[in-house]
């Protein structure tokens, strides 16, 4: 099986991928006798004919901008030209190490992060209502409308919870 597994890591991929997720999943491994965290990375990108295709996993103890550069530099070199839009988390230097390899790339921040870091700041008697002003700022059918959204939101919860409104802002 070793064999077919170092076949399938090193394998040419496709020269341009129109859409790449990159995450990575935090799971537990036995190391040298003891439980530790690691840090599962996963590629997974959709081909112009619109398949999915899980272009690689790597394992790291921690997640972190620089290890997603040696991660693009490696797609990079197994044949990886270009990449339209990359899909990430919030994680600070991800966009520039994405930028570093693929300058063309459009960066899209997912949406159920930046939901879940948002959520993060508010109290539990909050959560639903918060959630439910978050959900129609993200599911506004026009951009005029997503921002009027926003500051209505802004307006509702700035008071209690500016950092949210501000990391919107930010990453808008």
């Amino acid at each position: 099986v070793l064999e077919e597994v170092i076949a399938w890591q090193s394998r040419p991929l496709e020269a341009l991928y129109p859409v790449l997720y990159l995450d990575a999943l935090q799971v537990k491994v036995r190391d040298q006798g003891t439980i530790r965290n690691k840090a599962v990375y996963l590629a997974l990108g959709i081909t112009v004919g619109g398949t999915k295709e899980l272009l690689g996993l790597w394992l790291s103890p921690t997640e972190g901008a620089k290890f997603w550069l040696q991660v693009l530099t490696e797609l990079n070199n197994r044949g990886v030209q270009d990449l339209l839009i990359v899909c990430v988390d919030g994680l600070s230097g991800f966009p520039e190490a994405i930028a570093t390899i693929y300058p063309q790339a459009q960066i899209q921040l997912c949406i159920v992060h930046q939901v879940r870091a948002s959520l993060r700041y508010v109290s539990y008697k909050d959560r639903r209502a918060v959630a439910a002003d978050l959900k129609k700022i993200y599911r506004a059918p026009t951009l005029d409308e997503a921002e009027q959204q926003l500051a209505s939101f802004a307006q509702t919860w700035d008071q209690r919870y500016p950092v949210i409104h501000r990391a919107w802002t930010k990453n808008w």
